[in-house]
């Protein structure tokens, strides 16, 4: 795969974020960048509780975290400050991610890895993304 110069990647799972901004121009060449905060939740979606459908508080801590990154995201779309996004994430934690975008976010994904790449380095993301 592809990205432009300045794509913002984020790679995700139920508990880290890692953000990355291309540098590269025919290849990718990922730039972290800092970590924002992101709030605690104490479950996923709002109005959800524990369930026999969910009963794992850790599921619940994930789908939070999962929901906090979107409202970050979402934030920075809506502020002007992404122009494209590419999201790198675990399974369950993509799924999260897809329902909590904003439209306008939503419509700057141009692309998405549903693989669990977080504590990797720059360069084996990189390498990822290229044979996406």
């Amino acid at each position: 795969m592809i990205i432009s110069t300045g794509t913002l990647v984020a790679v995700v799972d139920g508990e880290k974020l890692a953000l990355c901004k291309n540098k590269g121009h025919q290849t990718v060449e990922l730039s972290p960048l800092p970590t924002p905060v992101i709030a605690e939740r104490a479950s996923g979606a709002s109005g959800r509780t524990s369930s026999e459908a969910n009963p794992d508080n850790d599921t619940q801590a994930e789908d939070g975290f999962a929901v906090g990154v979107t409202e970050v995201i979402n934030k920075w779309v809506l502020t002007n400050k992404v122009e494209q996004l590419l999201v790198i994430a675990a399974p369950k934690t993509m799924g999260q991610l897809r329902k909590g975008w904003h439209k306008e976010t939503a419509a700057l994904v141009v692309g998405e890895i549903t693989k669990d790449l977080t504590g990797h380095s720059a360069q084996q993301i990189a390498e990822a993304i290229e044979k996406a």
